[in-house]
């Protein structure tokens, strides 16, 4: 997808007082107002910062915090028009097999594996339908089938169209949609497992994405959801700017796991439990960008060994320190819901 010259204005461009500490330009945005969660309309600041991870615009972005249901929430965020320019053709998550090396990508799959247990626990089988929402190449999909589920029954919905091609090329059902029209292409209760692993973030209305995939659940059928969790130690840390879990400007909505859970609930679906997963990525890029980008504060070359994609040292660090936390029940990066569908 190429980019729209329309949205671009000039390099280096002020917001609020605030120059991007890089070369960009600026993206149209588009405002919000309310609460996806609840409606409010009445918010606290959270935090600003720019695109530090990817540099495609200069916009300064914000977060803010519903005063009512204390959901976050990015507002303003890119306009419709603009998000073939902060995914780019080269975004990591289109092409993981590519972008990670093949030790890192070892590690990430029995990671995967373990990640799996607890919704399939949660299902007591293996399913006879698997949705994985954002389902990139299809790396989930492949999980599954190694676990005795048919292809024919593996089902994926990614934005990048290369990545559905591969998909496609494995073997499995993939479309080039966005989650609200799955139930365009795969019948109604004909699931018993979704799954959106750092993916409801994106979407621009959480509480559609969910009511819509519940109708392709059976009753019984489970609903697993991982996201960024602002209550996390590293959130804390770097709050104000440079958390990597903003992800500015990609990541819309930041969940706890009280907001998280009180989603799934509202929905009509009913949480089994919530779990920690390790968040390397988000400790990982929060110090790349508080060494590279503070003021008066800046050490490029240190900066560069906190990259996950650079440094496979700092990756195992990260990854084995949210690891043990998590194991002992503490709050890490990453916050898992498993829900259920009612049985009537």
């Amino acid at each position: 997808m190429g980019h729209d010259a329309s949205l671009l204005t000039t390099k280096r461009a002020a917001h609020d007082g605030e120059a991007a500490p890089f070369s960009a330009r600026r993206i149209a945005e588009e405002p919000v107002g309310r609460c996806a969660l609840c409606g409010g309309q009445a918010f606290d600041p959270v935090a600003s910062g720019y695109d530090y991870e990817m540099q495609t615009c200069g916009n300064r972005w914000h977060v803010r915090r519903c005063q009512h249901c204390t959901h976050e929430q990015l507002d303003p965020r890119p306009a419709a028009g603009a998000l073939p320019v902060i995914y780019p053709a080269d975004y990591y998550s289109y092409e993981m097999d590519r972008t990670v090396g093949r030790f890192a990508m070892w590690g990430k799959t029995r990671l995967d594996r373990l990640k799996l247990r607890a919704p399939l626990a949660a299902l007591g089988r293996l399913p006879d339908g698997y949705l994985d929402v954002g389902c990139g190449d299809g790396r989930y999909l492949g999980i599954l089938q190694s676990m005795g589920v048919p292809r024919s029954r593996l089902f994926g919905l990614e934005l990048d169209g290369r990545a559905v091609q591969r998909a496609r090329d494995a073997g499995f059902h993939a479309w080039q949609v966005r989650a609200e029209h799955a139930s365009d292409l795969i019948a109604a209760e004909s699931l018993d497992l979704i799954s959106l692993f750092h993916v409801i973030e994106h979407v621009s209305d959480p509480v559609a994405v969910i009511n819509s995939l519940k109708g392709l659940l059976r009753p019984g059928g489970v609903i697993v959801i991982e996201t960024p969790n602002v209550d996390s130690l590293d959130a804390k840390l770097f709050r104000e700017r440079f958390w990597g879990g903003y992800h500015f400007p990609r990541h819309w909505h930041l969940f706890s796991e009280h907001t998280l859970c009180r989603m799934l609930e509202d929905s009509g679906l009913v949480v089994r439990n919530c779990t920690y997963q390790t968040g390397h990525a988000f400790w990982l890029y929060s110090l790349h960008h508080a060494l590279k980008y503070r003021d008066g504060a800046r050490f490029p070359r240190l900066a560069r060994w906190m990259h996950p994609l650079r440094s496979l040292p700092a990756l195992i660090a990260a990854t084995g320190f949210d690891f043990v936390r998590a194991r002992l029940g503490q709050q890490t990066s990453a916050v898992m819901a498993i829900a259920h569908k009612p049985l009537s």
